[in-house]
């Protein structure tokens, strides 16, 4: 399948730089995490996994246990895009993740982020 780089981009090699975003700003890795899991529904040792095997983008959201439904409330801009308004069903999702990882780094609240 053709596509965007990132999608065969282990999610591991990309983890590091979103705990950096948010340590940086005085956030910890478990908010991190905490995100993580309300997109994909994947637990602590599910994440574990996928980043010790280093599971692309492609396969971490296509094996995801459950993909949160309320992710469709994600609004906001990443890289100048409104992610409410990409096309592609993929690249949605990675975005989506960026976005809850910066709302981490701005601290903004856990109950808006995961949109409770």
């Amino acid at each position: 399948m053709a596509g965007h780089r990132i999608f065969g981009t282990p999610v591991a090699a990309v983890y590091p730089h979103y705990l950096a975003k948010a340590e940086r700003k005085g956030h910890t890795k478990a908010e991190v995490d905490e995100v993580t899991r309300w997109l994909t529904g994947y637990d602590d040792a599910g994440l574990a996994k996928v980043l010790a095997d280093e599971v692309t983008f492609e396969d971490f959201f296509a094996d995801a246990p459950a993909f949160n439904p309320n992710a469709e409330l994600i609004k906001g801009r990443i890289c100048g895009i409104r992610v409410e308004e990409i096309d592609d069903p993929l690249m949605q999702k990675v975005r989506y993740l960026d976005l809850l990882v910066d709302e981490v780094a701005r601290g903004k609240k856990m109950t808006s982020i995961l949109r409770s």
